[in-house]
């Protein structure tokens, strides 16, 4: 089976494959149709068959996988700090140079497939010169442009509103509201107040940047949704399966923890102080649609919200760093890989009834101390 993040990583490039594909027949209809409405093919052309227009799809479609893989795993980490203006121009810069190579591999299989001869014969390389400095050439670099455009912004809006929120739109799941039952993780830093007069605005800010980098990773490879960034506070969310399992959500937290446990060094060295969290846990039923006129979001409505941030608001008055809902617990299988230490009942403002509250043990962590 694929982990999370690797499926995570396969979805953000296939959108690249099916982009180019999409593009590359556009102009091929568009090129054939002006083409063949001339007396003559220009001899730089190459002859549209069933066997160049497979290679051709095959093609694109690999070239827009591969500039994917390229944005996803290099680029994308590479000028993640550049502002959106010189993030564009270098990529730019590395594609029209990876473009051009794609071009020098490709026409001369594509012609020596036309001619039906090798790719060595001096018929294949005469008739790539000649489309070098053809209508042809500046054909396929505007068919290149527009696809390497349409999916550089396809890139960008997606990390600004994610791609799972991005996917949903597309889609149309949540054009009309839908009930769904969900787990909630509200996450909240510790001190932030302080932390914030201590650093000042700016240097604050920096640091909850990658303070939020930081706890990625671990929401990925645990198949977590970043509901809201909300100041120092995270929303995360799951459907109630892939919450629960494995544990995920629970899993989930103690690998945040660790993550930053890593980093902590590096967080008082860079600024002077390392960033803790505490949080809580609930699952219930939401509605879940897309909302607003001037800026559209999806959003989830339902009580589980409001009890899920009251429920980490009393991390603190129980003294401890996470907080799960008795219902939750009983859904979970923790296999005694954690333990569930009962914590009492608990009011919850805005409640009628009591909640029973429970902290979560890391097993592993216990029997290593």
């Amino acid at each position: 089976m694929l982990s999370p993040k690797t499926k995570r990583n396969l979805f953000r490039i296939l959108p690249f494959g099916i982009i180019w594909l999409l593009s590359g027949l556009v102009f091929l209809i568009v090129e054939q149709a002006a083409v063949g409405n001339l007396t003559g093919s220009p001899d730089t052309a190459i002859r549209m068959d069933f066997k160049i227009f497979i290679f051709s799809s095959l093609a694109i479609t690999v070239v827009g996988l591969l500039v994917g893989a390229i944005e996803v795993f290099f680029l994308n980490d590479v000028f993640a700090k550049k502002s959106l203006t010189k993030k564009i121009l270098y990529k730019l810069l590395i594609y029209i140079l990876f473009l051009f190579f794609i071009i020098l591999v490709t026409f001369p299989i594509a012609a020596a497939i036309e001619l039906d001869t090798s790719i060595f014969d001096s018929r294949v390389w005469n008739k790539y010169f000649r489309y070098l400095v053809s209508l042809s050439n500046l054909s396929t670099v505007v068919q290149l442009g527009v696809a390497l455009g349409a999916s550089l912004f396809y890139a960008e809006i997606s990390e600004y509103i994610g791609h799972g929120i991005l996917l949903n739109f597309f889609t149309g799941k949540y054009h009309r509201p839908i009930e769904e039952e969900r787990i909630f993780m509200f996450l909240d830093m510790r001190s932030s107040t302080t932390i914030a007069e201590q650093l000042g605005h700016v240097r604050y800010f920096e640091m909850l940047k990658e303070y939020y980098a930081t706890l990625s990773d671990a929401i990925v490879a645990h198949s977590g949704e970043v509901y809201q960034y909300v100041g120092d506070e995270v929303i995360v969310s799951w459907p109630f399966e892939t919450g629960i399992l494995d544990n995920n959500c629970i899993r989930c937290f103690f690998a945040m923890k660790e993550a930053l446990a890593k980093r902590a060094g590096w967080f008082r060295e860079t600024f002077g102080v390392a960033p803790a969290f505490k949080a809580g846990l609930h699952f219930g039923k939401v509605t879940t649609g897309e909302i607003g006129v001037l800026k559209k979001e999806i959003m989830f409505t339902g009580d589980v919200l409001n009890a899920t941030a009251r429920i980490q608001g009393l991390c603190n008055t129980y003294g401890v760093d996470i907080l799960i809902s008795g219902g939750l617990v009983k859904k979970l299988y923790l296999n005694g890989a954690f333990q569930a230490s009962p914590l009492g009942k608990s009011e919850l403002r805005g409640r009628k009834e009591d909640m029973e509250l429970f902290t979560i043990i890391d097993s592993k962590a216990t029997t290593n101390t």
